[in-house]
């Protein structure tokens, strides 16, 4: 009976790393898909900036507003992109933008120390 138990905890193994896998993926669909859209309002914001500036050029407050719209959806981005890089396994570089697997705390090509944390960006 001992080599059912064997080919049963081999199809559960298996069974387990294609879900994780699945969920792998399809959680990095899903950050790609909220980057694109952020990116894209982003552009349809600086549309905006430029009608309501063009229409009324002293109005700074309703285009401050815009702006800090931007620098929100901006931090999002960035947010977005390390959870994306944490799923791939890598960090990014901030000094040479090299991808660098997780495991390592300094760049294999400048030596730049690399982020821990989104927060740990420039």
């Amino acid at each position: 009976m001992g080599i059912f138990n064997k080919i049963g905890d081999a199809v559960s193994d298996a069974s387990r790393n294609v879900n994780e896998k699945t969920k792998n993926i399809s959680d990095t669909s899903n950050l790609k898909r909220k980057i694109l859209y952020e990116e894209e309002r982003i552009m349809e914001i600086f549309t905006d900036i430029g009608k309501v500036y063009y229409k009324t050029p002293e109005n700074t407050d309703e285009l401050k507003a815009y702006c800090d719209d931007i620098d929100t959806r901006k931090r999002r981005i960035k947010k977005m992109k390390f959870e994306l890089q944490g799923l791939k396994g890598v960090r990014i570089c901030p000094k040479c933008q090299a991808e660098v697997q997780d495991k390592f705390q300094f760049c294999g090509i400048c030596g730049a120390k690399l982020p821990t944390s989104e927060d740990d960006f420039d």
